[in-house]
């Protein structure tokens, strides 16, 4: 049930922009510039003072309080045996709305808690609703499509997350200057409340990832679960992940639609009861989705891996020559180091064929601005020969060896090495003629389009000559 707050300014009118499903790319994308602009560092800039309060700067509360004391929030909290800790959580987000002059409601999405912790949520004033299925996703899917308010704010009840600062992550939305805000922990955060293998590997590693995988987009700490968003969007995303990995998908999914995202700092406090993450399980998952979501940074993922490994094994076969002994039998690394080379370099001009094919953002747009460069394809094509013509020399060293009868220890290894050049070479040489035949349709493409809109602007100006004679 909607807690109703008695609004301390009078709301203004406050103009909507939507839309339509063919539009949206490019409608946000102009938004942002001019959000950006009429608001520079507005919201990255924000300070969470250091007793924690939600005390926010003056300008931003004559800006903000006003226009959108209207807007409704549900602040959505999964939650699986928290019986210490969902009560205040609930009590503070109701509180902290109320104080910014939001209606709202706390939903506490049960996941098959056992403790009584729906009960303590219910006494707090929360609305529950039950999702049986176990996950971080499917109860913050089920939390969002069974919200009332037209901002939803996602967080934890277990303490971790300052409450308080709700209004903090919703004002840039009902604003209308974002379309998801996240709020970043790495500041407010100690070893105590994050890990340190968290803090500074796995968290920055997935950030970096989906970086790379949504072309750019700049966040300090993409796995944050608090943040706040339209409602209507959020259902427009067709999220699916039913584990940890929801922040990633929301995040690359959002960013491919073309909203804007923004960050805010807030703390991040030592959580109370037991830990639900497991490391590197979770770990994992967000990489599978990562790399399922980017098709491209998977294959150039395997091709630097397969590569390394056959450069590796193959200088293992120059020092070993004759085969490393396991056991009873002889392995010859050439072998390996050969295959790992050429399915190696395959792999890599995949991903980069991929990436301008424009799977990075699903616009149909090169994902690799270098790839359609003359200069790009002429180095390819240069370096495909000069491994071609290597290999070729290596044959013909071994070939006058063999002539001359003159034995040599590392001649297998050499003969490996020179095929493996050769393959490796035509590949490099063939992506080279492909990515810049790619380029050239697309620049006629893009010539015919011109000349076609020069032709309807030519015909609908003498038109309105005629007419106007």
């Amino acid at each position: 049930m909607f807690l109703q707050v008695r609004a301390f300014y009078p709301p203004p009118n406050v103009a909507t922009c939507r839309w339509s499903t063919q539009s949206r790319d490019s409608g946000r994308r102009k938004a942002t510039h001019s959000a950006r602009k009429g608001s520079q560092g507005g919201v990255t800039r924000a300070v969470v003072s250091p007793a924690g309060s939600a005390t926010r700067s003056e300008a931003e509360t004559l800006a903000g309080r006003a226009g959108h004391a209207s807007s409704a929030v549900s602040v959505v909290l999964p939650c699986l045996n928290e019986v210490r800790a969902v009560g205040a959580c609930v009590t503070e987000a109701l509180d902290a709305m109320a104080a910014a002059g939001y209606s709202g409601e706390v939903v506490v999405v049960d996941n098959g808690s056992s403790d009584g912790s729906a009960a303590a949520a219910r006494r707090a004033g929360a609305r529950v609703v039950r999702e049986e299925r176990r996950g971080y996703g499917r109860a913050l899917r089920t939390g969002i499509a069974h919200s009332r308010g037209d901002v939803v704010v996602m967080a934890d009840c277990d303490g971790t997350y300052d409450l308080r600062n709700v209004a903090r992550l919703v004002d840039p939305v009902a604003r209308g200057e974002s379309d998801v805000v996240v709020g970043s922990r790495l500041n407010g955060t100690s070893r105590h409340s994050m890990p340190l293998l968290h803090r500074y590997v796995g968290t920055p590693a997935l950030t970096l990832l989906i970086s790379q995988v949504t072309g750019g987009l700049r966040l300090s700490d993409s796995q944050s679960g608090f943040r706040a968003f339209r409602r209507r969007d959020a259902l427009a995303l067709g999220l699916r992940s039913s584990g940890m990995e929801f922040a990633s998908e929301m995040l690359v999914n959002a960013s491919r639609a073309g909203y804007r995202i923004t960050e805010v700092p807030t703390r991040y406090s030592e959580r109370i009861g037991e830990s639900k993450l497991n490391t590197f399980p979770d770990g994992w998952r967000h990489l599978r989705l990562i790399c399922l979501l980017a098709p491209q940074l998977l294959m150039t993922l395997i091709g630097v891996v397969l590569f390394c490994a056959g450069l590796a094994v193959t200088m293992a076969g120059f020092i070993w020559p004759s085969g490393v002994s396991i056991g009873s039998m002889r392995w010859q690394p050439v072998f390996f180091g050969g295959i790992a080379l050429i399915l190696g370099v395959q792999a890599f001009v995949t991903g980069l064929m991929l990436a301008e094919l424009g799977l990075r953002d699903g616009s149909g747009r090169p994902g690799l601005a270098f790839m359609g460069a003359s200069s790009f394809h002429r180095r390819c094509k240069l370096a495909g020969a000069c491994a071609a013509l290597t290999g070729l020399g290596l044959d013909a060293f071994l070939l006058i060896r063999w002539l001359d009868g003159v034995p040599f220890s590392r001649g297998m290894v050499l003969a490996g090495m020179a095929q493996s050049l050769l393959i490796c070479g035509g590949s490099i040489a063939s992506f080279a003629m492909l990515a810049n035949a790619m380029a050239r349709f697309r620049l006629g493409n893009n010539r015919a389009e011109e000349e076609v809109l020069g032709t309807m602007t030519s015909d609908t100006t003498s038109r309105s000559r005629e007419r106007g004679v």
